[in-house]
């Protein structure tokens, strides 16, 4: 990501903005990323968190007015080309209205639902206080979580290398063996519900 170095916080100011209106882009890699820079001393730690909090919660609440303001008809019409199919939609929906609004707390941790959650939360007409404080207490967490490991990951940059060279086969192996039983699992579970 060698714009992020080249551009720093505003490069992850605008990633993290726009994955939380809906767009995706890789905020949680480039959090990683300016975590780590921020630990060979090319970023600020501190200023690394709190950009990262203040576009997660900014992009989420812009979700948040656009999902209001547009409403379901229009995120139906529009949201595939953001990913978010009538489906998804649908399925998002239901999380919320099952779940409750504390959904909003784990939804960040979620992708698909980490970008959408605003927009959904927005055209649900969940209250906006009560979606702005539990958007804010999941952003800190969230924020505090990537930022961690792009600091911890990076300030032992040899290590991890080391490590991964020489667990690599097996690594992707236990990959491949998590894909195929994952897949298994899914076409077994589509097979009982068409019965």
């Amino acid at each position: 990501m060698e714009w992020l170095h080249r551009y720093g916080y505003p490069a992850l100011a605008l990633i993290v903005l726009l994955e939380g209106v809906g767009i995706p882009t890789p905020a949680v890699t480039a959090i990683v990323v300016a975590g780590g820079l921020a630990a060979h001393g090319s970023l600020n730690l501190p200023a690394v968190a709190v950009v990262t909090f203040l576009a997660a919660v900014a992009g989420d609440n812009l979700g948040y007015l656009v999902g209001r303001r547009a409403g379901r008809p229009a995120i139906l019409r529009w949201g595939r080309r953001i990913g978010l199919t009538e489906s998804r939609f649908a399925r998002a929906e239901e999380v919320i209205a099952r779940r409750g609004r504390n959904v909003v707390l784990i939804a960040r941790f979620i992708d698909g639902l980490r970008q959408t959650n605003g927009i959904i939360a927005g055209t649900v007409a969940m209250p906006w206080p009560q979606y702005a404080v539990r958007d804010a207490i999941g952003g800190v967490v969230w924020t505090a979580v990537w930022v961690t490991v792009g600091a911890e990951v990076g300030g032992n940059i040899e290590r991890v290398h080391a490590v991964v060279g020489r667990y690599r086969v097996a690594a992707i192996v236990v990959a491949a063996v998590l894909v195929l039983v994952l897949l298994l699992w899914y076409l077994l579970r589509r097979r009982v519900r068409r019965k």
